[in-house]
């Protein structure tokens, strides 16, 4: 994956993200971490194309995220499972098959089926989300965001409202997937996962990249932040 970062701002009720430049290359699952506040699902909502920048521009394999044949490639998953909850885990996944790639029932049901089986699903897949534990439901959403046949997988802290065993029960999940060929950005405060998945860290601290390096920086950090962070969630 190739991402760049042009002087990229972005401010609510206030600025989140403070004229970030970056540049990187060849990896294909980056994890963001940092305290809550950061800028790290700001960054993340950005880079999908959910939201658009206050200022500056993002880049990512080649294409402004601005376009939207970017929308088209990625998938998202959001830290509440974020289902309809009136329609079955399958059908979550059906409508949006049908409604915005134009899939036959046939071709969507065949497409859902399979992704919820590859999620561990194949038994849950005709209840409704308040019918499954909250861990299912994060695992119908990630299968919903696969069926679409992204090339970059986003996920916003996917366990974030999960205890620690449904999120050992998501997170294994994704790891599952990675021989899948996508890529993944990904931000979570499980650093296990970060350690376990991904194959570059970035390091935000008051909506900047304070610093970023391969999974094995976290056990040397340079930053006094970056220190501190470490000791408060080891």
């Amino acid at each position: 994956m190739k991402i760049e970062l042009n002087n990229l701002s972005h401010e609510y009720d206030v600025e989140v993200l403070h004229n970030l430049n970056f540049d990187l290359s060849k990896y294909k699952s980056i994890g963001i971490i940092g305290v809550s506040g950061s800028g790290k699902s700001t960054l993340i909502r950005l880079m999908s194309g959910i939201e658009k920048p206050t200022s500056g521009e993002i880049i990512i394999n080649g294409m402004n995220v601005a376009n939207e044949a970017h929308k088209k490639r990625v998938g998202f998953v959001f830290q509440n499972h974020n289902l309809f909850p009136h329609l079955s885990l399958k059908k979550n996944i059906t409508l949006v098959l049908e409604k915005t790639r134009d899939k036959s029932k046939e071709e969507a049901n065949k497409t859902a089926e399979k992704y919820l089986n590859l999620l561990h699903l194949s038994d849950q897949m005709d209840k409704l989300p308040k019918n499954v534990s909250g861990g299912q439901a994060q695992r119908a959403s990630i299968a919903r965001a696969l069926s679409i046949n992204p090339e970059i997988v986003f996920l916003d802290e996917p366990t974030a409202s999960l205890d620690p065993i449904l999120t050992h029960e998501v997170l294994t999940a994704v790891e599952e997937l990675r021989d899948l060929g996508k890529e993944f950005v990904f931000v979570t405060h499980v650093l296990s996962f970060v350690h376990d998945f991904a194959d570059y860290v970035i390091y935000m601290y008051q909506g900047k990249i304070w610093e970023h390096g391969l999974p094995s920086m976290l056990d040397n950090p340079k930053t006094h932040e970056l220190k501190e962070f470490m000791r408060k969630v080891r």
